[in-house]
């Protein structure tokens, strides 16, 4: 009876062939995040030597090195500050290198503005040379993104050849969790003893437990692993406390389909704790936020393009007959109808229940509209819709109350964009989804894009949109 809940563990590759434990490296699965974030604090000091040496070079000033070199510090302090709210350094977010490099990017320059906005303000221009400046900012960039590579490639090596090393431990498993004695031996922990969960209501248990008491007096057993369903929580909860009497610690990795739970943010609420079952689009302060940079964006855009705009508003006019701007009616947050403006690129004015896409070489579009719409300049009058607050810079884009309703009883979930403001640039935009949507799996792809962005939504997702979008204006991909 009792071999019904031990599983032998020598079927764990590293323990049947104890030549595999001699390739492990001496860095621990759990270090990675610490070790990445570390990482880039050595990047960024080698940056900033290397350009205080360039500057040396140079200049000549020997005696400047260590006074430029020291720039690094509040440098890295901020840019790993950040990046480690984006939750840059988990392992998982490691390995997907494009993302990295956004990020990097984004997060650099942010820093590198403030640090050239400090020097300005507080007159410092001579204790920073710009040379320096933009060698620093140059270099850390290139080096940063390289360091991203080297450590995408090694976490991958690690995770294939099973190379991180870690602590033996017992673990203890339903039915469920059964798998996780090869998802923890890939992470470094060397799996001794797997056993079983007895079944409910089984004699078994007590039995169980003093088996693994005893087993883990007798060996260098540093932790103790439950793979079990929360269903089971009243008989692991007894477990833990038969267990008690171990100076060890005792970790549950949920499975089942309960297990959901554990992934979902949740808060206290009196005595109680309260799960979020649906996140909200955006928090408060995530609306003040975004609404403050959608004010200084749309304001700062439309006075520096202010000229540029006469001239299109003056060339429109001359092109064909009819107003310079075109209006039309799109459905915004929260399913609300509003009025879009755009600089009306076409010779027909179309509204109401049937409007027809734009398509490629299309009939209707003026001399002068093909050039506006490939450029996107007959988007830049939606600022006024920032402004006025029916729209966002950044978010899903609005399509015309026709399409919506087409579109909705074509596509599941695609109501769920209506969740947050629409945009003048998105996620959508910057993945090439961009331009007339055909067919029901061409508007499919861009609404999965939509709710990736707003399941995902943070200020640095904002910033790297809007730092990419120039790139895919230029590039111009599926634009009509």
């Amino acid at each position: 009876m009792r071999r019904q809940f031990e599983l032998n563990a020598a079927s764990v590759p590293d323990l049947a062939n104890g030549r595999a434990q001699d390739k492990r490296w001496p860095v621990q699965y759990d270090s990675v995040e610490i070790l990445a974030l570390l990482a880039d604090i050595a990047t960024i000091f080698v940056a900033s030597l290397v350009a205080a040496f360039a500057h040396m070079l140079l200049h000549g000033t020997s005696q400047e090195i260590t006074r430029l070199a020291s720039v690094a510090l509040p440098t890295s302090v901020v840019f790993t500050a950040v990046a480690k709210s984006f939750k840059m350094y988990v392992p998982k977010a490691l390995l997907d290198l494009r993302n990295q490099v956004r990020a990097v990017c984004a997060i650099w320059l942010g820093v590198f503005l403030i640090l050239v906005a400090t020097t300005f303000t507080l007159q410092m221009k001579s204790e920073i040379p710009w040379d320096f400046a933009l060698i620093f900012g140059v270099g850390g960039l290139a080096i940063l993104i390289a360091q991203r590579a080297l450590l995408r490639d090694a976490l991958r090596k690690g995770l294939a050849e099973r190379r991180f090393s870690g602590r033996k431990i017992v673990l203890i498993t339903d039915e469920a969790g059964r798998d996780l004695v090869n998802t923890l031996s890939d992470l470094g922990f060397f799996v001794e003893r797997h056993f079983a969960l007895p079944p409910a209501r089984s004699s078994l248990q007590e039995e169980l437990i003093g088996k693994v008491i005893n087993y883990t007096r007798e060996t260098e057993i540093r932790e103790i692993f439950f793979g079990v369903t929360p269903d089971h929580w009243s008989r692991l909860k007894h477990a833990v406390a038969g267990l008690g009497v171990l100076p060890l610690r005792v970790r549950l990795v949920p499975t089942g389909a309960s297990s959901d739970l554990f992934h979902r943010p949740s808060t206290e609420l009196g005595g109680a704790r309260c799960v979020e079952l649906q996140r909200g689009p955006l928090s408060p302060v995530a609306l003040l936020t975004k609404r403050a940079l959608d004010i200084c964006l749309a304001v700062a855009v439309l006075t520096v393009l202010s000229p540029l705009l006469l001239l299109v508003a003056v060339a429109i006019k001359l092109d064909s007959n009819g107003p310079v701007l075109f209006k039309q009616q799109r459905c915004g947050f929260n399913g609300r109808i509003f009025t879009i403006y755009k600089f009306r690129s076409m010779s027909v004015l179309e509204d109401g229940p049937t409007v027809v896409q734009a398509r490629a070489n299309d009939a209707r579009l003026t001399r002068l509209g093909g050039w506006l719409r490939r450029m996107s300049i007959d988007e830049i009058p939606q600022l006024l819709n920032v402004l006025e607050g029916s729209m966002s810079v950044v978010g899903p884009r609005p399509h015309a109350v026709a399409h919506d309703n087409e579109f909705d009883k074509a596509v599941r979930n695609y109501a769920y964009r209506r969740r947050v403001k629409p945009g003048l640039t998105g996620l959508a935009q910057i993945r090439g989804f961009r331009g007339p949507t055909s067919t029901p799996a061409s508007i499919e792809l861009r609404v999965k894009q939509d709710l990736r962005y707003i399941d995902n939504w943070s200020l640095g997702l904002d910033l790297l949109i809007l730092l990419q979008t120039p790139y895919e204006l230029i590039r111009g991909r599926n634009a009509v």
